[in-house]
């Protein structure tokens, strides 16, 4: 049976082949290497990919801009006509247009800044998109209006200027920034929290039994450490003594407390319950548990899917059409009317073309359906694999510890002779069984003890090779042994796929004793799920025929016996050949070359012992159920990625023409404040649309 323990300490297992995984770019040991200095820099995971002038989220903090150009912003606004209106807020007095062009110009210089940054880097790039169409909307408004008080001194002539719309855009723009980096930031939180879990420092115990307090990141492999209770644990490490219970929920999403004495591992960052123990250090900082988990957070952040690099796009595209519609309003405003005219008609359109909404379309969502599925225990490394995995056609499965629990319980206790009860013949099991400590064994004398039945206590256990156990008790001989060793049919129903042993007593069979590996209680769930959605499950196991065919018939789903590791690599690539799309669900290590391969890899079962190299997505719960909220998660994301594409670019193929005057001959205009109203209206559209992204309560 294979070892299901997936905390095991031979976590790094160098998978030979495995180095073909097709996410090169995600190579656990490149992005440690340059993930070291900025471990826990808030901005580790930050620079969401995909929008090319994206770096600019680091040129100063938009809560700060925004909240001290809000009331130099506030004074314009009331100091200036909106669109040549005066409304009853505003007032003016000699010279006030002066007062109001220094201070436009102060607040495009401090607060137009981290757009102008982003313009510059869009256009190293030759990539224009949304900083590109900020700035054209902020420099236009600014410059031509700087131009109209000028010419009021100079000629004396009146023209209406654009301080009001200035102001607003860029108090609207920063306001709309400061939302994104705030959703953003959420997903950096996550790896900040987890930072928080690791304590600063770490009680040494010396070889004189003193107590050292040394700095975490001062941990050696190998140091013996002391917790106390309600401390939380400095390293990952082994239990060298002491017992207590300790609470790992925030990081493998184990909501009960977990007993555990010497021999067993801990990890870093969870949480010690009552007793002190004495820890063996086995890993620290980069390659411990949390630091891993650390990295594939700010991997999903970072990485660009398909829906992101589709906005980058749109944006590109609108950059263009805003211009050419300005340009082309430009024209023939000036032709039909005048200078003024065509000038209001050019700012409106690069105004209103601001695809804000667009630019915080895919962002928040990205960060919501993060922190969505983290809290579920499901941590997606590639953010593409929500886009494949809605499409996909096959699902191979694990059958030990992914589906089964890994292991071995009693089934069943049959009685074959009348002369004893099933409590005794459950005695006389958990007695015969009570020197071994085999896992066959040990499930049978805790089914004893579940029962409250007290073992019979045997005066002589001796082993019979390759068949049982023998005993004596009370004068009788008893032996426990295969069905195969005893050789002769019996006439009972054995569950699907169980392991029998037969109980004999002067070789008559008294009872029967059914092992089994049990189904974790949401698998049958989790097939009737993928069945609903159109993907086929197939179960690939290692397990012999027997145990694979009993458990496949009770899921009713399709299955492969004796696969090694390279048999499901061959069945993933054959399905692949055949064009489906293919998830493969496995616990790591041995599963790895197929993980990798799959169009998208699921690891179950957290821990260090996931080949985090080879799988898309960790389910940090060992729970089929979570496969379940992983695949309705990829639908939900990746239609709420869609609707707010549409709401966020659909806005501006209306508004352009519209601000360009294309209805003015029938006196429909649209001016550049309704225009940045609009426009607002329209990111707060979608950033309450991402907001709404929830997953089903779990049954």
């Amino acid at each position: 049976m294979k070892n299901n323990n997936k905390h095991s300490s031979h976590s790094h297992h160098n998978h030979g082949d495995m180095n073909h995984s097709k996410h090169e770019h995600v190579s656990t040991e490149e992005h440690r290497d340059h993930n070291k200095d900025q471990h826990h820099d808030h901005h580790a995971g930050h620079d969401h990919g995909g929008h090319s002038g994206h770096e600019h989220h680091h040129h100063g903090n938009f809560k700060e801009l925004f909240l001290k150009s809000l009331p130099l912003g506030i004074i314009i606004m009331l100091l200036s006509p909106m669109a040549g209106f005066d409304l009853p807020f505003q007032f003016t007095f000699p010279y006030s247009d002066i007062v109001v062009a220094i201070l436009s110009t102060i607040l495009i210089i401090y607060g137009g800044h981290p757009f102008y940054q982003g313009a510059v880097d869009e256009f190293k790039q030759k990539e224009p998109g949304m900083m590109a169409l900020v700035s054209l909307g902020l420099s236009v408004s600014y410059l031509y209006s700087i131009y109209t008080v000028i010419a009021s001194y100079v000629t004396g002539e009146q023209i209406m200027d654009f301080f009001f719309e200035f102001a607003s855009l860029l108090l609207i723009m920063l306001l709309g920034h400061w939302i994104e980096m705030k959703a953003i930031g959420e997903a950096g939180d996550a790896q900040e929290e987890l930072a928080k879990l690791v304590p600063k420092d770490a009680h040494v115990v010396l070889d004189d039994d003193s107590i050292e307090t040394r700095p975490v990141a001062d941990l050696k492999v190998g140091d013996l450490i002391r917790v106390q209770a309600g401390e939380n644990v400095p390293a990952d490490g082994t239990i060298e003594r002491g017992e207590s219970r300790l609470n790992e929920a925030l990081l493998t999403g184990e909501s009960k407390s977990i007993k555990k004495g010497p021999g067993d591992e801990v990890i870093g960052g969870s949480t010690n319950g009552e007793g002190v123990l004495y820890i063996k250090v086995l890993e620290t900082g980069d390659k411990s548990f949390i630091s891993q988990v650390q990295d594939l957070i700010s991997q999903a952040q970072s990485q660009p899917s398909r829906a992101e690099n589709i906005a980058q796009k749109v944006a590109g595209w609108l950059f263009y059409i805003a211009v050419t519609a300005a340009l082309i309003a430009f024209v023939v405003w000036m032709l039909i009317a005048d200078i003024p005219t065509a000038v209001k008609f050019a700012i409106t359109t690069l105004v209103i073309a601001c695809p804000h909404a667009l630019g915080l379309a895919i962002p928040l969502v990205t960060a919501r359906s993060t922190s969505l599925g983290a809290s579920r225990g499901l941590l997606v490394k590639d953010r593409q694999s929500l886009e494949i995995a809605q499409d996909a056609d096959v699902m191979i499965l694990d059958k030990t510890g992914t589906l089964t629990t890994g292991e071995f319980k009693v089934l069943d206790v049959k009685l074959l002779n009348d002369k004893y009860t099933k409590e005794e013949i459950t005695a006389l099991l958990a007695g015969i069984e009570g020197g071994s400590s085999h896992p066959i064994a040990q499930s049978i004398i805790s089914f004893a003890k579940q029962q409250g039945i007290s073992p019979v206590s045997f005066d002589s256990i001796d082993v019979i090779s390759g068949a049982g156990v023998e005993g004596k008790a009370k004068g009788h001989s008893y032996q426990l042994i295969s069905q195969k060793a005893y050789g002769r049919n019996l006439d009972m129903n054995i569950p699907k796929g169980a392991t029998l042993s037969v109980l004999v007593e002067n070789d008559d069979a008294i009872g029967a004793v059914a092992l089994g590996d049990e189904l974790k209680p949401t698998s049958r769930e989790l097939i009737k799920a993928l069945k609903k959605n159109n993907i086929q499950p197939i179960m690939a196991t290692g397990d012999n025929e027997k145990a694979a065919q009993g458990a496949a018939e009770d899921l009713e789903i399709e299955y492969k016996a004796n696969q090694s590791p390279q048999d499901k690599y061959e069945l993933v690539k054959a399905l692949k050949d055949e064009g489906k799309k293919v998830i493969m669900v496995g616990d790591g290590v041995n599963d790895a070359p197929s993980l990798a391969l799959a169009d998208v890899g699921i690891a179950v079962g957290a821990g260090t012992q996931v080949a985090l190299d080879s799988a898309d997505v960790i389910l940090t719960q060992s729970d089929p159920g979570d496969i379940e909220s992983f695949i309705e998660l990829a639908h939900k994301t990746t239609r709420k990625m869609k609707q707010n594409l549409f709401w966020g670019a659909g806005y501006n193929f209306i508004a352009i023409p519209l601000a360009a005057g294309i209805l003015a001959p029938i006196g429909i205009t649209l001016s550049p404040a309704v225009g940045a109203i609009l426009m607002s209206v329209s990111t707060v559209l979608v950033a309450i649309n991402a907001i709404l992204l929830r997953l089903d309560p779990k049954k």
